[in-house]
């Protein structure tokens, strides 16, 4: 099978991805980075979730200082600020 790496993986569908916003109510930058994802993902069909870290002990110990917190997968994507470009790049890249 000449010209066929082993190597070659299928990158996931933007339909397939996951994107987890970890925020905390009355926060004016996860208002901001909540608008970013509901943008991004309602374009791409990507599915997302959002996680109050008031109510979750084990997200406020690991994020609290770096809130908002975007993860893609399950893995942190980005903090604070969320960048539109970046985060469509990361989805469908």
């Amino acid at each position: 099978m000449a010209g066929m790496s082993p190597l070659f993986r299928r990158k996931p569908a933007p339909e397939d991805r996951r994107v987890t916003l970890i925020r905390k109510p009355g926060c004016h930058l996860c208002d901001d980075a909540q608008a970013v994802v509901e943008r991004v993902c309602g374009e791409l069909g990507v599915s997302w979730e959002q996680q109050d870290i008031t109510e979750d002990a084990r997200l406020h110990e690991q994020y609290w200082e770096q809130i908002p917190v975007v993860l893609v997968d399950g893995a942190q994507h980005t903090f604070w600020r969320v960048n539109e470009d970046r985060l469509r790049k990361e989805l469908t890249g």
